[in-house]
């Protein structure tokens, strides 16, 4: 149901469109397609090879990351199968020698399993979910001993191969991307590699959706929730301008970067259809002090964030199998929360969903209204966009607040609301309501 909100603003009455005032019925169905018992067996067929260690053995059917990505490999061609070929899938390999860090102690091939849905329209324009391979105990060096990961990361490797089952059954105008890295524990180097071909092959990637433990609801806190999950996003790109980072001073925008905006993204897609679930925003690139493979696509300049589980456990975390002080530690099978861990997943899949069937995003913004009652903006022209909304929020508020939809155009004044202060932001939208990211304004109305 379509409805409108008042809001009063400088004595003046606004009609406004509330950012969920259109719903997708497709999206619901991708909700309710996603399968924990699925992603379980995929969850005990990783744990089932004892290490998946990105320096063990690569040569045995049965144990070691060989075996591990060959596996991930034929279950994203038993998908591709099942939907005539629809996913491309292959092997993307990244050579690191011996020493290139203090965890990679033999040479080794660090091997990404990739599968793309090629989109209708923009084919060269991707959106990705990922998961890790590869697993680890307390010595990140050590590649021969017991280390099932089960939580850390096999939770993520299912949910993005369960994500890959789901939306096989849809087409899309933008490319999806399900890929299993390798290299994490060692320093983010499938990431990296990935994120190099991608420059090499001039893909042009909308965003990535980085899974790092996604099973886990009981903290070493005590504190147990299967509804609570964190977001966590850097605030601008690292690789913007010198003339970016200057105007941000007189401008603001501190908190609004594309990684942020895809973090937004989650947030209220979220929200809309998942009302049992609890999103928490967390401004940061990663946990303290430590990393996640959406890392290296940050640094290539590309949108990325890392969604995952609220409540850690850390004795289930890197750990060495054993039972000390009547502690048992180690990231064994039976901790994980399959249920929890799908509904992660369904997070990931209605984002992927809602990306790949919306616009592209406007390349420019450009805003003016200074010592005016009224604010401006002015958006380059999106191909196949049925329409655009300007958003807008209070400075100190962390989700964009206001809309308003737009049809035929590409500039609008917004009357009464003073450009100092606000955000403002513009999207495209497509004829069934789907949003691209949200733009901040990058250049000036004179």
């Amino acid at each position: 149901m379509k409805f409108a909100i008042t809001l009063f603003i400088s004595g003046l009455l606004l009609s406004i469109a509330p950012l969920s005032a259109q719903t997708d019925q497709r999206i619901y169905e991708i909700i309710e397609s996603v399968d924990a018992d699925r992603i379980k067996k995929d969850v005990q067929a990783l744990v089932n090879f004892g290490t998946r260690h990105t320096l063990s053995d690569t040569l045995s059917a049965t144990s070691g990351i060989g075996a591990a990505r060959r596996y991930i490999k034929s279950e994203f061609d038993q998908i591709a199968a099942d939907c005539g070929d629809c996913l491309e899938v292959f092997y993307q390999h990244n050579f690191f020698p011996k020493g290139t860090n203090d965890r990679i102690v033999k040479d080794v091939d660090i091997v990404n399993v990739v599968a793309i849905k090629r989109g209708k329209k923009n084919p060269n324009h991707f959106v990705i979910m990922s998961g890790d391979i590869d697993s680890r105990v307390s010595d990140p060096a050590d590649y021969t001993s017991e280390s099932p990961g089960a939580n850390d990361n096999a939770s993520g490797m299912a949910g993005t191969i369960e994500a890959a089952r789901v939306l096989s059954k849809y087409d899309f105008d933008n490319s999806v991307i399900f890929v299993g890295l390798a290299g994490e524990e060692q320093g983010l180097f499938g990431g990296k590699g990935l994120a190099e071909y991608a420059q090499k092959n001039s893909w042009n990637i909308i965003g990535i959706l980085n899974n790092d433990m996604i099973g886990n609801i009981k903290g070493v806190d005590g504190y147990i929730s299967n509804k609570d999950f964190r977001i966590f996003s850097e605030p601008v790109p690292v690789t913007e301008s010198e003339q970016s980072r200057r105007a941000r001073r007189f401008y603001g925008g501190e908190v609004d970067g594309h990684s942020r905006q895809l973090a937004r993204y989650v947030h209220r897609l979220t929200t809309t259809y998942m009302t049992d679930m609890n999103p928490m925003m967390i401004y940061r690139l990663d946990r303290f002090g430590r990393g996640g493979h959406h890392r290296p696509f940050n640094d290539a300049g590309f949108a990325g964030i890392r969604i995952m589980e609220a409540h850690e456990n850390y004795t289930q975390q890197h750990q060495d199998i054993r039972v000390e002080n009547g502690i048992a530690y180690g990231d064994t099978f039976e901790h994980v929360d399959f249920d929890y861990a799908a509904k992660l997943t369904a997070v990931n899949a209605i984002t992927l969903a809602s990306l790949a069937w919306a616009p592209l995003a406007p390349e420019t913004v450009a805003i003016g209204g200074i010592v005016q009652a009224n604010a401006r903006l002015k958006w380059s022209a999106v191909e196949g966009a049925a329409g655009y909304k300007v958003h807008w929020r209070e400075t100190t508020m962390p989700q964009w607040s206001h809309s308003r939809h737009l049809e035929g155009a590409t500039e609008h004044e917004l009357d009464g609301v003073v450009i100092d202060n606000f955000f403002f932001g513009v999207s495209a939208v497509s004829k069934d309501g789907h949003e691209s990211l949200i733009v901040f304004p990058n250049q000036i109305l004179r």
